[in-house]
């Protein structure tokens, strides 16, 4: 069961007191470069990322942030560090979040000033903990980032917040360690009922950075925490995404896109799945619908798993049954096999 938290909203985003675990990435473009910001940003969007950050290191990026702001079709969070001017500016030019720490904004007037203008327009503020930059004062208490130095230093920021009177806030805390970070967040979900944006930081590459923050996210939301998320990864942040929507779908708690059942292949398989999977895979990568494909490549366990998807391929000797909603359809050649899954996937999408 998910936690309860209360609901914040980021633009026409809901987040917490019962919305469904929303999917974040951030560019890692230069802000400056708006064209380019604007590109990536669109096709995070037709990947289905619902909120997207981007760093604000100066008053160019935080002027820039604006024009993309505007131009965004999903909503834009600020990424703020050190200086309360960029926040201002950024909450003039009208993006829908901050992710900042008050602790590092300095004298309790600049953050105070910051939180006005960010209660005048309704904007939530992510407070975002990462291990590798606690303060030095609980670095000398634990001696290293422990899960309970980062929760001390949340909840540090939170009070700060909370003392101006504002709770218009989320909490992130983040290691690169899979364990710390899980132990880190189970302390501060039962410390606060504020929503929580959980990821596993600097988790890495595509491949390994999948794994971590899919062992990771997958324990916290199957414990029912988590109201965002992000799968941080070196590389293309459309990986994310598409990354992050697959964790969620295991579990059963989003369908987006298409649910791909396939089989590992063994000795039995007598058509070449592996391939006919992947250009099953990539072929039907933006369809939103939340469908079940599955492509199996054997007679023992493929009928079965093909007649309960909603499209599905069972392999034989050189071709394979094609099911539609648990009837066969047709015997199909092996070099057709993919052509044929997803025609009849796209004569369904017709028909919804």
């Amino acid at each position: 069961m998910k936690k309860p938290t209360r609901q914040i909203a980021i633009g026409a985003v809901k987040i917490g007191g019962g919305a469904p675990c929303s999917v974040q990435s951030m560019c890692n473009t230069d802000t400056r470069a708006v064209a380019a910001t604007l590109a990536q940003i669109n096709d995070l969007s037709t990947a289905g990322c619902e909120i997207v950050r981007c760093a604000v290191p100066d008053m160019e990026a935080a002027e820039a942030l604006g024009v993309i702001k505007r131009q965004s079709p999903i909503p834009v969070v600020a990424d703020i560090h050190f200086d309360y001017r960029l926040a201002l500016r950024v909450l003039d030019e009208g993006v829908d979040g901050l992710r900042l720490n008050p602790g590092n904004i300095g004298e309790r007037w600049k953050v105070a000033e910051v939180v006005q203008a960010a209660r005048d327009r309704c904007i939530p503020i992510r407070i975002g903990v990462n291990a590798g930059s606690l303060e030095k004062e609980l670095l000398e208490k634990y001696g290293h980032p422990t899960a309970e130095a980062m929760v001390e230093s949340a909840l540090g920021h939170v009070r700060i917040l909370e003392d101006l009177g504002y709770d218009q806030i989320k909490i992130s805390l983040k290691a690169s360690d899979v364990v710390r970070t899980v132990d880190a967040y189970r302390l501060l979900a039962q410390a606060v009922d504020y929503p929580l944006h959980i990821g596993i930081t600097e988790a890495g590459t595509t491949f390994s950075g999948t794994i971590k923050s899919a062992v990771g996210l997958g324990i916290l939301l199957a414990e029912g925490i988590g109201d965002t998320l992000r799968v941080s990864l070196t590389g293309d942040p459309v990986d994310e995404v598409r990354v992050g929507y697959e964790i969620l779908k295991s579990l059963g708690l989003r369908q987006h896109g298409v649910n791909l059942v396939s089989c590992p292949t063994c000795g039995r398989c007598q058509v070449d799945l592996i391939s006919v999977a992947e250009e099953v895979e990539r072929r039907l990568r933006e369809v939103k619908a939340p469908l079940t494909i599955a492509v199996m490549g054997c007679v023992v366990n493929g009928p079965g798993e093909a007649r309960e998807a909603d499209v599905g391929i069972a392999g034989g000797k050189g071709e394979g049954l094609l099911f539609r909603q648990g009837e066969v359809v047709r015997k199909v050649p092996e070099k057709e096999l993919a052509d044929a899954l997803v025609a009849e996937v796209e004569q369904m999408m017709r028909k919804l």
